[in-house]
């Protein structure tokens, strides 16, 4: 069974121990995924915008990360989704992200501040 936008990517969920059935939250299901079509594409860029209704997030390849890009950034790539989809996306994406922190550090999201004094500099003979 494929996926609808409106259903996120879910895990078996166990109700908590203790909790009575009043307190405790539905099973999930676990859903048949068919990503046989999906394309694979890099971005290093994102913008979001929208309207009442939907969230348009587009994504594109910035060739030039530092400073202010002398050309348009080519968006490549644009998923328009309805607001609770993209709450649920938002959810994924924090559990993802705090997941990936806790095993490899704070990942810091300002350029500047993970340059470091010194680097690509050619070393002093």
């Amino acid at each position: 069974m494929a996926k609808t936008p409106d259903q996120p990517d879910q895990e078996p969920n166990t109700p908590e121990v203790g909790a009575s059935p009043s307190q405790s939250t539905p099973p999930r299901v676990q859903l048949e995924i068919d990503d046989s079509k999906a394309l694979a594409l890099y971005a290093n860029f994102c913008r979001v915008t929208g309207t009442p209704e939907e969230l348009i997030i587009d994504f594109g390849l910035n060739p030039q990360p530092f400073g202010v890009p002398a050309h348009p950034i080519p968006v490549t790539q644009r998923i328009i989704t309805n607001f609770y989809t993209a709450k649920r996306m938002l959810h994924a994406l924090q559990l993802t992200i705090q997941r990936h922190e806790a095993t490899f550090g704070v990942l810091e999201t300002d350029v500047q501040k993970r340059v470091r004094a010194g680097a690509g500099a050619p070393p002093h003979t």
